[in-house]
């Protein structure tokens, strides 16, 4: 259904990859090569080489992209530094080789997110898949707008993996849950009418981090946040 939407905009061709099994990665080149040689102008040029500029959103894995294009096509390491969290390209690199026949060379660029999201839905699933920093956002509205999506969806994967009785509605008693059974837990110094005491209460961000991290790993099942 992506494929065709983003055909109708105007994509001559749609690739699916994935950087870590490195599914579909031998596509890209000749696919980028058949386009750009049949345009008059790459023919005009002295040098027989293409260089292409990568762009998207932050943290969508353009980086990873070049560096798997790397591994394939030259058998060489990473010359891209790569993150599980946005920004971690702050500037327009030096060209980067991930071809030699034809000769091809990459721009690795920062993310660029459009500064005005549409609406609030639009950039809780762009926060949810990591394109924002998780600070920004707050993990605890993060989590429980995950788990909202989840419960829509029927996707209760998050049962198995955190060996619950059954699916939850409430945030906070599943964040204690998942703190409890992480043993993410903190002692606090609580004061009462006979005197201070010393209390273990569940660590509520990091069991909302556990949560988000692991619909991003893929742990709790194959989840489309736009259905």
């Amino acid at each position: 259904r992506l494929a065709t939407q983003l055909e109708k905009q105007g994509a001559g061709k749609v690739i699916y990859t994935d950087c870590i099994r490195e599914e579909n990665i031998r596509q890209i080149v000749p696919a980028v090569t058949e386009c750009i040689v049949s345009k008059p102008r790459f023919n005009r040029a002295e040098t027989p080489e293409i260089s292409i500029l990568v762009t998207g959103i932050p943290n969508v894995g353009k980086s990873s992209l070049i560096n798997a294009l790397r591994r394939t096509h030259l058998k060489k390491g990473k010359a891209s530094k790569v993150g599980g969290v946005p920004g971690i390209t702050r500037s327009v690199l030096t060209r980067i080789q991930v071809s030699e026949n034809p000769l091809m060379y990459l721009l690795d660029t920062p993310g660029v997110l459009s500064p005005c999201i549409e609406s609030v839905e639009t950039g809780m699933k762009l926060a949810l898949c990591g394109t924002i920093l998780d600070h920004l956002v707050g993990e605890d509205i993060m989590a429980d707008y995950l788990l909202y999506t989840l419960n829509q969806q029927r996707q209760h994967r998050y049962v198995e993996q955190y060996e619950l009785e059954g699916p939850c509605s409430n945030l906070e008693t599943l964040l204690k849950k998942i703190a409890l059974k992480l043993g993410k837990t903190q002692r606090v110094n609580a004061i009462t009418g006979v005197g201070n005491v010393n209390i273990t209460v569940p660590n509520y961000s990091a069991a909302a981090y556990d949560f988000i991290r692991s619909f991003r790993k893929g742990d709790l099942g194959r989840v489309t946040l736009d259905c």
